[in-house]
């Protein structure tokens, strides 16, 4: 295979992240975000994942001397929920407060899903990238390719999505798990859809192969229960803002009539 072929396929991984962005925005149609902003969360969502590669390595380098190694149950399972969901999150949930949070714009409950999205689609888009560019040969990155496409990019957008969620159902409704709640939400969804894949070289190495290879469902059903959780936060922000934008309709009207 050529570099040339092997960049081109790499950079084609940037695909179903920006297809998914198209389908979030589509969610908040009836009263869209301007496009600056949901290209700037989405733009500061991919360079998050420089902060979080650094922050992973340095944990990372400090596990090899405090945590057993990863192809052990305790270091997969800390690589899954510390240095990847963890790390992750926070650098993804932390562009929404530093670009948006304060904005006039973020009125709504929904406008917290839609830009948690994006800034998760963002990380996910160069981490694909890096991901698809790291495989040696076509069939690998093809294969990757597919999988992250249907797996671990609408993952990373469901996961910060229901940071957004709660925390707009909080700064909105006075209710609700909040931010904390939200991330420890996404941080055990994220751990577990990673923790399914690493720990499959422990139960591989011990003789469980069986197990190991049945494991490789787990990250398809996170994926699909991620789905209907943010489903279903999605379709109560939306009756919510739908409510309160008749209210103000109601209420201009009034004012118009008198």
């Amino acid at each position: 295979m050529s570099d040339n072929t092997h960049l081109y396929v790499a950079l084609s991984g940037m695909i179903p992240a920006l297809v998914a962005m198209w389908l979030v925005d589509k969610l908040d149609s009836k009263r869209p975000e301007p496009l600056k902003l949901r290209v700037l969360v989405a733009v500061f969502g991919a360079l998050s994942f420089i902060p979080a590669l650094i922050i992973e390595l340095v944990l990372q380098k400090f596990a090899t001397h405090s945590v057993t190694p990863e192809w052990t149950y305790q270091g997969a399972s800390f690589n899954a929920f510390v240095v990847a969901g963890a790390v992750e999150e926070a650098c993804k949930i932390v562009v929404i407060y530093w670009v948006v949070w304060y904005r006039p714009e973020f009125d709504e409950r929904m406008d917290g899903i839609v830009y948690a999205c994006r800034a998760g689609l963002g990380f996910a888009l160069v981490e694909n990238v890096g991901y698809i560019l790291m495989q040696p040969t076509l069939s690998g990155q093809i294969e990757v390719w597919m999988m992250r496409a249907f797996l671990a990019v609408p993952g990373h957008a469901m996961w910060t999505g229901m940071i957004g969620a709660l925390a707009a159902q909080r700064r909105f409704d006075k209710r609700g798990l909040g931010v904390i709640g939200g991330y420890l939400l996404a941080v055990a969804f994220h751990g577990v859809y990673d923790a399914s894949v690493f720990v499959r070289e422990p139960l591989r190495l011990e003789g469980y192969d069986t197990l190991s290879k049945a494991l490789a469902a787990v990250p398809i059903l996170m994926t699909v229960l991620g789905f209907f959780v943010l489903r279903g936060l999605a379709r109560h922000a939306l009756v919510l803002d739908d409510r309160d934008a008749a209210v103000r309709a109601a209420a201009s009207a009034q004012l118009i009539r008198a």
